[in-house]
């Protein structure tokens, strides 16, 4: 028999943020693909739209108007799915079914005034100025005793059920700490009092000394793909020095996020030559009152495409009624994602001679 081997046989891993498993099968990788199949985002946006909710100038559905801004513009989010005002309050019929009232904030980020940029055609300054709105708006909504957890995310792309093309992120924050981030306080704790140092700190350690996984790197950050990544081209955004928020993040940590932000995502748009969709957030400590000195400061990237810009993954069957799973290894994604250019491929094409 065959000595077992990750690059080719089934096999399930763990995953020490969550506690949860994933299982891999890369010997399904050539399976023949008959599925459906997506419409590449190829559409030609104008740096200004007038229909544009989100534009500079315009108005919005609630009726106010947009300041002409010229950098970052963050507004409480029109239909938002927490409301501050919401009343107190709990349901609870016998002991199974129970519910209480949830308050919260939304907010919307758009991170530039040009309607036909994304994040990966962006310069480093300008995402540095989002990562400064990032940390002003946990400060200001951490510091607020009814808020007690602050997400900060972006979809990006229709796919990923983005309403609006316009670059933008979102936050939520909220009475309670939610699940997935409940969970990694959860982890994160017991291996802190275990060992005395955060866990992704140790996580790092492994990762570059093996440098299978690594994407790129610079003075302050790691971005890599995760041994336990359920997403094709999942990746991890983490900092060299633990830190619990983003808030403690040095200028120079800042200039550092900020560029591998831009390169991991002119990465992910080289891979198949399409404004590559995903859904990206900061996981960082709640804002419950506690030092939470477990937590480690880090930015996840799911994005769903598998073989091509047409192609994508779906969370179904087994994965919902069982646990994530996976056929390309994280290890060859990592490859994938390693060798390409850092030069946006529309520049390139646009310095090709016609």
């Amino acid at each position: 028999m065959a000595s077992f081997d990750l690059a080719q046989h089934p096999h399930r891993r763990f995953n020490p943020l969550t506690g949860d498993w994933l299982l891999v099968s890369p010997h399904r990788a050539l399976r023949p693909w008959q599925g459906q199949q997506e419409a590449p985002d190829r559409s030609q946006r104008p740096a200004y739209d007038p229909t544009c909710y989100l534009c500079p100038g315009n108005t919005r559905a609630n009726g106010s108007v947009n300041p002409q801004y010229d950098g970052t513009f963050v507004f409480d989010n029109d239909f938002a799915a927490l409301t501050p005002d919401a009343p107190t309050g709990t349901v609870e019929l016998g002991s199974l079914l129970r519910a209480e009232a949830e308050s919260g904030v939304g907010r919307v980020i758009c991170f530039s005034p040009r309607h036909d940029l994304t994040l990966p055609e962006m310069s480093t300054a300008d995402i540095r100025r989002v990562v400064d709105v990032w940390a002003d708006e946990f400060q200001t909504l951490g510091s607020r005793p009814d808020i007690n957890y602050v997400q900060i995310f972006e979809n990006k792309g229709q796919v990923m059920g983005c309403s609006n093309p316009h670059p933008h992120g979102q936050i939520w924050a909220q009475r309670t700490v939610p699940g997935d981030p409940a969970k990694e306080t959860v982890q994160q704790e017991a291996y802190f009092q275990q060992h005395g140092r955060t866990l992704l700190t140790d996580y790092l350690e492994i990762e570059l000394r093996e440098q299978k996984r690594v994407v790129l790197e610079n003075e302050h950050f790691v971005v890599l793909v995760p041994f336990w990544a359920a997403w094709p081209f999942e990746t991890l955004v983490v900092p060299r020095r633990a830190v619990q928020d983003i808030t403690q993040l040095t200028e120079a940590e800042r200039d550092s996020f900020a560029d591998a932000i831009r390169r991991l995502t002119i990465r992910y748009d080289n891979l198949f030559q399409t404004s590559f969709p995903y859904s990206a957030g900061l996981h960082q400590r709640p804002t419950d009152g506690q030092g939470h000195e477990s937590w480690h400061l880090h930015m996840h990237f799911f994005p769903p495409l598998l073989r091509s810009a047409t192609v994508r993954k779906f969370m179904v069957g087994y994965e919902l009624l069982a646990n994530p799973q996976r056929d390309i290894t994280p290890e060859y994604a990592a490859e994938r994602l390693r060798d390409l250019p850092e030069v946006h491929y529309k520049q390139t094409m646009a310095q090709e001679p016609a």
